[in-house]
């Protein structure tokens, strides 16, 4: 039995290009396992499930080798299990010289697994080098001032006049948070902040009416 299979990284991500690759190559639907999940992740659902059904003398297709996974050892490990343990030939239509079909010699075994070390190792490199790039891009632009992460929430314009007043006992937290109509807990975030940012200033709040 020959199966197919495709991954993406997220459900927003599409896998179009190794899903017109499968066609292409004759499977049906049926026979096709995509996954939108990270390659860090080898429990991904539909990878499991195809893992289960391999047995030997099938073959599994993928597009390419970083499609499997993108842990250089874990990669290595899934082809060893796969191919020398339970009988299974693996595929790699970007690559011809992985495929386990042809040669079923040593030397033929040996060329396919060295390939694949050499394929995984990039692999992993490359991601190993993307994340690194994004976290210079990352410590680039807070340098530029550029900040990430949701906008602060908008604070009503009695919000200092009720911290005064909760800061005096006048009024409690929560009474005080339900009147500004956030959360407890950011309302004294917020108002702490406020507190602080005034001692420092050494500057007195004007309470404005109520």
């Amino acid at each position: 039995m020959e199966y197919f299979y495709a991954r993406v990284s997220t459900k927003n991500q599409k896998a179009d290009r190794q899903l017109d690759a499968a066609k292409s190559a004759g499977f049906e639907e049926k026979r096709i396992y995509v996954d939108y999940e990270s390659g860090k992740n080898f429990n991904r659902v539909n990878w499991v499930v195809l893992k289960s059904k391999l047995k030997r003398n099938d073959t599994l297709f993928i597009k390419s080798i970083d499609r499997l996974g993108r842990n250089y050892k874990e990669i290595i490990h899934i082809w060893s299990e796969l191919t020398h343990e339970r009988g299974v030939d693996i595929v790699v239509l970007d690559m011809p010289l992985l495929d386990t079909r042809r040669e079923k010699n040593l030397l033929g075994t040996f060329i396919s697994d060295l390939v694949l070390q050499v394929l995984s190792f990039v692999a992993e490199n490359e991601r190993t080098y993307i994340l690194q790039r994004q976290a210079e891009g990352i410590a680039a632009a807070k340098a530029r001032g550029v900040k990430f992460g949701r906008p602060r929430r908008k604070l009503p314009e009695r919000f200092n006049a009720l911290v005064i007043l909760w800061q005096s006992g006048a009024i409690t937290l929560s009474e005080a948070a339900r009147q500004a109509e956030i959360p407890i807990s950011t309302f004294r975030i917020r108002a702490l902040e406020l507190v602080d940012k005034i001692k420092a200033n050494r500057r007195k709040v004007v309470i404005t009416p109520i």
